[in-house]
C-alpha cells in the first residue's frame, strides 16, 4: 500500500489556511470607502479641536470697537472682483487668543508715511486711541499708492494687528498689504502679513487675501508672534475715490526683552 504523502498535505492544508484568511482580510469598496471617510472626519475633527482650543497660557483678545455706522454689505461695489463673503447677520469675529501680558503697543506711537501733510487731519490720530467714524477722527492721504510707518520703539513679538479704514460709508479699500520689519526703510528681515492686491498693481507681489468692505470692527490681521519693530500699510484708494484714509491702528504684543 503507497503511504500518502505527509508532506503533500500539510502543504495544501496551510494553502487552504492562508486563503481563507487573505479572503476574510479583504474589503469591499464600499467597506473601504466607509473608513476612509470615518477617518477624514475624525481627523478633521481633530483638527478642528486643535484649532479652536487656546494654549493653555493664552487668553481671549478684548478689542474695544467703535459705533457701527451702517448695517448689512452691499453686493456691487465698484472695481472689486474677489471681495469676501459677508458674514451671517448677528454673529461677531471669532474670538482671537493672545498671550497674557499683550497690549496695544502701537497707542500713541510714532507714525510716518509718504503723505507727510495729510488733506485732512494728522498722523498723530492713527494711534491716539480713538476709533469712531467722525470728523476729526481720521486722516486723509494723498490719492494712490501710499503707506504709513509705525515705530513701536523697541523690537516687539507682534501677535495681531487691527485696522480701521474709513468706515462711515461702505468702501473697500484696494491694495491693502501690512509688513513688518526690523528697519525703518524696509530694507532688513521684511515679512508680508496680509496682502489682497490681486493684480499686483502696487508692485510689491500678488495677494492671496480677499477684499474686504470696512466695517467697525476693523480688519484683525494674525502677526504669528512676529519680532519686528516697524509696521507698514499699504493702501491704493477705495471703491468710493482715489484717496487713502486711516482712522486707528493697533499693534498687540508684547516687548521683546533684551538679551
Amino acid at each position: 500500500m503507497r503511504r500518502p504523502n505527509v508532506n503533500l498535505y500539510i502543504r495544501l492544508t496551510v494553502l487552504l489556511a492562508l486563503c481563507v484568511f487573505v479572503s476574510s482580510c479583504k474589503k469591499s469598496p464600499q467597506d473601504a470607502s466607509k473608513e476612509q471617510s470615518e477617518q477624514s472626519t475624525v481627523e478633521q475633527s481633530v483638527a478642528e479641536t486643535k484649532k479652536d482650543t487656546p494654549k493653555p497660557d493664552m487668553i481671549p483678545l478684548k478689542i474695544k470697537l467703535p459705533r457701527p455706522m451702517f448695517v448689512g454689505t452691499p453686493s456691487n461695489i465698484r472695481g472689486v472682483t474677489n471681495l469676501e463673503e459677508p458674514r451671517r447677520r448677528g454673529t461677531s469675529r471669532p474670538t482671537f487668543y493672545v498671550p497674557e501680558g499683550t497690549t496695544n503697543i502701537a497707542l500713541g506711537k510714532s507714525v510716518t508715511a509718504t503723505d507727510e501733510q495729510p488733506i485732512i487731519g494728522t498722523l498723530e490720530l492713527i494711534t491716539d486711541g480713538d476709533k469712531e467714524a467722525m470728523d476729526g477722527s481720521y486722516v486723509e492721504m494723498a490719492p494712490f499708492k501710499q503707506y504709513i510707518t509705525i515705530d513701536l520703539g523697541v523690537e516687539s513679538e507682534i501677535y495681531a494687528i487691527v485696522l480701521w479704514h474709513y468706515h462711515k460709508q461702505v468702501r473697500v479699500y484696494f491694495d491693502v498689504i501690512v509688513q513688518v520689519a526690523d528697519d525703518p526703510d524696509f530694507l532688513t528681515n521684511v515679512r508680508t502679513l496680509f496682502n489682497n492686491d490681486a493684480d499686483n498693481s502696487s508692485a510689491l507681489g500678488v495677494g492671496e487675501d480677499k477684499s474686504y468692505v470696512e466695517t467697525s470692527e476693523g480688519r484683525l490681521i494674525d502677526a504669528k508672534g512676529q519680532h519686528a519693530r516697524y509696521v507698514r500699510l499699504y493702501s491704493n484708494g477705495n471703491s468710493t475715490n482715489e484717496l487713502n484714509h486711516y482712522i486707528e491702528v493697533e499693534v498687540f504684543g508684547r516687548q521683546v526683552s533684551p538679551k
